[in-house]
C-alpha cells in the first residue's frame, strides 16, 4: 500500500529566502529594542532629591523619642512638632533642630522627595516579603505592605550611581536580625524606601537606604541604619540604635561608615576569654570594595576569675570589664539596665562596681562594617558585706558627788 507523501505547513511558503532573512533580522532588532527599553526603565533612575533633608539622619513631623545610648550621625530635626526626648543618653553627632526654620524647610523638601519617589515609573511588582531576592537597579512596588524577614541583596552591577526605589503601598516591616546587603558598588545613599504609612525595623536588623514614611518610623532595639529615618507626619522612635546619614562616595568607593550587609554577630560571650585583635575607631573612608561584614566582640574581665566563675563565686571589689575584637565602633556597658559608661575608642573598657546580690553585666557592641550589633552578657554575685564589730555606745560616766561648797566668811 502506497504511503501518502508527508507535508508540512510552512508559514513562510511562497516567501523568498532574502525576504525571510529580512524578516528575521527585523524580529531580532525588535527584541533587542524591547529588551533595551525594559532594562533602561529599570536601571536609568536618577536619585531622589532630598534637598535640605539630606543633612538629617532623623527627621520627624511630631516627636523624636529615644531610649538608651542611641547614636545619630547627622542632624536631628522635628517640625512642626517640638519634642525631642532622650538626648542624652542618646548622642547626636550633628545639630538638633526643633521646630526652627531649618527643620521646617527640611520637612517641605521631604514632602517633595516623597512625592517624587512615589511617582517613579515604571515600577516592577515585587512580593510582599523581599527575603532571598537579589535585585538590580530600578523601581519596585508592592501595592500593599513590604516586609523583610531575612536577607535582601541589592546588586548595582558595578555602577556606584545605580539607584533603587521601593514603593510600599502601606507599611514597611523588617524582622529581627534581617539585613539589606549591598554588593557590586551599591551605595545606601542611592536607595530610597517610600512608605505609604509607617515603617518598623526589627531588633538588631541592619538596614540600608533612606526611609521616607508618610506617618511614623520605629527602630526597635539595636538597629543599624545606613541611611535616614525621615517621617513626614508622625514620630520617630529609637531604642539603642545607630543611624548614619548615608553619603555617596566619589569614584565608586564605599562610603564611610561601612558597607551594610549580613554577617554573624561574632564569637565570644559572657564568661569566656576573648582573643585580641584590632579595635575599630570612628567611621573611615571607603576602599572601593564591598567586603562582607566580619565584626567581632568578646567580653573579658580583670581579674579573669570574675568572668570564669560567674555566680559560683562572689565578687568582692571593683573589677575591669573589657571588650576586644574587630571593627568595633562603640561599647555600652550596663549593669541591670543602669548605664555605667560608653566607650567609643580602644580600649573598650569599664570599671564595674559589684552591687547587691546577683546582677547582670551587659556590653552592647556596635561595629563599623555593618555587622549587626551584639550584646555580651555575664552574671555576677556580690559578696555579702562583712559585718564589722561595732562598739556599743558608751554612756558618759557620772562624776562623784561633792559636798556643797560653803561660802567663806567670818564666824562669830
Amino acid at each position: 500500500m502506497a504511503t501518502a507523501p508527508r507535508t508540512t505547513c510552512d508559514p513562510f511558503a511562497g516567501i523568498s529566502l532574502s525576504a525571510r532573512r529580512v524578516a528575521g533580522a527585523f524580529a531580532v532588532a525588535l527584541l533587542v529594542v524591547l529588551t533595551s527599553l525594559t532594562s533602561a526603565a529599570l536601571a536609568a533612575q536618577p536619585p531622589v532629591g532630598l534637598g535640605t533633608a539630606d543633612s538629617f539622619a532623623v527627621l520627624s513631623g511630631s516627636t523624636v523619642t529615644n531610649i538608651g545610648p542611641s547614636t545619630i550621625n547627622g542632624n536631628l530635626g522635628v517640625s512642626p512638632g517640638t519634642a525631642v526626648i532622650g538626648f542624652p543618653p542618646g548622642t547626636v553627632n550633628g545639630t538638633i533642630h526643633a521646630a526652627d526654620a531649618v527643620a521646617g524647610q527640611a520637612q517641605s523638601d521631604l514632602t517633595t522627595a516623597y512625592d517624587d519617589a512615589a511617582g517613579r515609573t515604571p515600577p516592577a511588582a515585587v512580593p510582599a516579603d523581599l527575603t532571598g531576592h537579589t535585585l538590580t537597579p530600578g523601581v519596585y512596588r508592592s501595592a500593599s505592605a513590604l516586609a523583610l524577614t531575612g536577607q535582601l541583596t541589592l546588586d548595582a552591577q558595578g555602577d556606584p550611581s545605580a539607584v533603587f526605589v521601593f514603593q510600599a503601598g502601606s507599611t514597611l516591616i523588617t524582622g529581627s536580625g534581617s539585613h539589606v546587603s549591598l554588593v557590586n558598588g551599591a551605595q545606601p545613599c542611592n536607595v530610597f524606601w517610600q512608605v505609604g504609612s509607617s515603617a518598623t525595623l526589627g531588633t538588631t536588623s541592619v538596614f540600608a537606604g533612606n526611609i521616607l514614611a508618610l506617618t511614623s518610623i520605629t527602630l526597635t532595639d539595636g538597629v543599624t541604619l545606613h541611611g535616614r529615618a525621615l517621617a513626614r507626619n508622625g514620630a520617630v522612635t529609637l531604642i539603642n540604635d545607630t543611624i548614619t546619614a548615608a553619603r555617596c562616595a566619589t569614584g565608586g568607593g564605599t562610603p564611610g561608615g561601612g558597607t551594610p550587609g549580613g554577617g554573624g554577630g561574632g564569637s565570644g560571650g559572657g564568661g569566656t576569654g576573648g582573643g585580641g585583635g584590632t579595635q575599630g575607631g570612628g567611621p573611615g573612608g571607603g576602599n572601593g570594595t564591598n567586603a562582607a561584614p566580619n565584626g567581632r566582640g568578646a567580653l573579658t574581665t580583670t581579674p579573669s576569675r570574675v568572668a570564669r566563675y560567674g555566680t559560683t563565686r562572689c565578687v568582692q571589689r571593683t573589677f575591669r570589664a573589657l571588650v576586644t575584637g574587630r571593627s568595633i565602633r562603640r561599647v555600652v556597658f550596663t549593669v541591670d539596665r543602669l548605664v555605667v559608661t560608653t566607650a567609643r575608642r580602644a580600649p573598650f573598657a569599664a570599671m564595674i562596681e559589684p552591687g547587691d546580690g546577683i546582677s547582670t553585666l551587659k556590653a552592647r557592641v556596635t561595629f563599623n562594617d555593618g555587622t549587626p550589633a551584639v550584646t555580651r552578657r555575664m552574671r555576677m554575685r556580690a559578696c555579702a558585706a562583712a559585718r564589722r564589730p561595732v562598739a556599743a555606745p558608751q554612756r558618759p560616766s557620772t562624776p562623784p558627788s561633792r559636798p556643797p561648797r560653803t561660802p567663806g566668811g567670818f564666824t562669830g
